[in-house]
């Protein structure tokens, strides 16, 4: 069986229809990069998430040991308000798994 892994963000409610998805920078097409399924954007592939840093890790940094360089895709969503560009960033993705025929 293949298994595909989705992503899907809650957009905030405060977000009008009218907006665009960049991925760590990038712009992303509706169709193409990213579904949209209600309030949720849904992405085809994982986003990947750094996560928390352990004990040794943040150690070796804070001492100038290493770095961290560890894949993180930030999801940012701007739109128009009051006539002014806004930027919604530090959306948080989800592990989603479409309901398939």
């Amino acid at each position: 069986m293949n298994v595909s892994e989705h992503t899907r963000i809650e957009l905030p409610e405060h977000v009008p229809p009218a907006f665009e998805v960049y991925v760590s920078g990038v712009r992303q097409v509706a169709g193409r990069d990213f579904e949209l399924e209600g309030r949720s954007l849904v992405f085809p592939r994982p986003l990947a998430q750094e996560g928390r840093l352990g004990f040794w890790r943040w150690a070796s940094m804070w001492l100038g040991i290493a770095g961290t360089y560890r894949r993180h895709e930030s999801v940012d969503v701007v739109y128009e308000a009051d006539g002014r560009r806004e930027v919604e960033t530090g959306l948080r993705p989800e592990r989603y798994e479409p309901d398939l025929p």
